[in-house]
């Protein structure tokens, strides 16, 4: 079944607003952690995800903004235990964060242990919620056969989480349009989808018409640059055909 027809993105904030700011890398200092806030907010992003000792730096920065200070859980491979994983969420929570991005337990669901996945996803579900924080659950789908992402939709969807994630772009192979498609079909329309890992404007607008509500990026300049020169260029033409 095709996906339904989205409206078009039509102004600048509309792709704004679709875009995680990514600043995850290991490598990154502080000094560019603090320029990726400063694009986040000038840009007006929906949230700026930084890794957890950056979490106060992003509240910081981000306060007075719109843009949402986010941050990671069990980032990047899902392997803590679940105690470990709501302490990490609430110390986040306690910090400051109003978005949570958590790698699902992996190697749980590669297990079949699905019971362990689904209790998982319901407490840090319900501590973000206590809150009044977002969580995005992170699937890795490059590591998942088809059966185990539509499982792992399933208890996400029971866990009422706030939005499926595709990857978290430290796989070995990146999500693919096909893996948001099915994402989009197996979780209610209530929860979102977010594609991770997207490096072009191309991509963010072919994610968008499978489904996507949120993409994770950290090429936001180049996206949205890219952007407002074929809003400019729309406009020239419908100009000149007046």
């Amino acid at each position: 079944m095709d996906p339904p027809v989205r409206p078009p993105l039509a102004s600048f904030q509309d792709i704004a607003r679709m875009i995680d700011h990514a600043l995850l890398r290991p490598e990154l200092t502080g000094v560019q952690v603090l320029e990726g806030l400063e694009l986040a907010k000038r840009c007006h992003v929906a949230s700026a995800t930084v890794r957890p000792c950056d979490i106060e730096m992003a509240v910081r920065t981000l306060e007075g903004s719109p843009v949402r200070p986010a941050s990671v859980c069990s980032f990047p491979h899902g392997s803590g235990n679940t105690a470990t994983k709501l302490y990490e969420t609430r110390d986040l929570l306690r910090r400051g964060a109003k978005e949570i991005d958590m790698v699902v337990a992996i190697s749980k669901l590669l297990s079949r242990e699905f019971e362990h996945v689904q209790v998982e996803l319901l407490q840090v579900s319900e501590l973000c919620h206590k809150e009044g924080a977002v969580l995005k659950v992170i699937l890795e789908t490059a590591y998942l056969t088809g059966e185990l992402k539509i499982i792992a939709c399933r208890c996400a969807a029971r866990a009422e989480v706030d939005f499926v994630q595709t990857a978290t772009g430290f796989a070995p192979a990146e999500a693919t349009i096909e893996d948001v498609q099915l994402l989009r079909k197996h979780v209610p329309e209530g929860i979102g989808i977010k594609a991770a890992g997207l490096r072009t404007l191309d991509q963010v607008l072919e994610a968008y018409a499978a489904g996507c509500s949120r993409v994770g990026t950290d090429s936001t300049a180049a996206i949205l640059e890219e952007w407002k020169a074929r809003l400019a260029a729309a406009s020239d033409q419908a100009v000149g055909n007046g």
